[in-house]
């Protein structure tokens, strides 16, 4: 995915001691997937949620209502308290958050492949990004957009 391997990317975690959460929306569990597919990635992914609905984001998460109704849920807040809402909930030291467009639609003020990251990690600011992937259709989108989480682990890790 993106040029990241992810056999590498557990390898370092393994090496650090860090384990892994991951929260995600627009890619329904890509990223765990990703993760997963590698045999013996048990003892560096911890777990990962799949929060489709901004119902999911409250309840599993603990995104703050507020701050969906406010910025909407394709936004850096909400990536933000994703991530480190995951850290919260799970064993893991190091979480990437993940909300988007994949399409097809969107809108003038978030467009399809509007793609929002937040990389939260123990005791460090939590990073947020946010990366316009294009209309490129909506296999494309998810696919590039669980490559770019993929990479952001791998750049933390590093």
């Amino acid at each position: 995915m993106a040029g990241v391997n992810v056999a590498d990317l557990l390898a370092q975690a393994r090496y650090w001691g860090v384990r892994i959460v991951t929260a995600e929306s627009c890619t329904g569990g890509m990223v765990a997937a990703a993760l997963t597919d590698i045999p013996g990635s048990s003892d560096v992914f911890e777990r990962g949620f799949v929060t489709y609905s901004n119902a999911a984001k409250v309840e599993m998460l603990g995104v703050r209502a507020k701050t969906l109704a406010s910025h909407g849920a394709v936004s850096e807040p909400v990536a933000l308290e994703m991530a480190e809402g995951a850290l919260a909930h799970s064993a893991a030291d190091m979480a990437v958050a993940i909300t988007g467009i994949a399409g097809p639609g969107g809108s003038e003020f978030k467009p399809e492949g509007r793609v929002c990251f937040a990389l939260a990690r123990i005791g460090q600011p939590t990073f947020c990004q946010t990366v316009e992937f294009g209309a490129k259709g909506r296999a494309k989108v998810r696919k590039a957009a669980t490559g770019h989480a993929l990479e952001l682990l791998a750049a933390a890790l590093a």
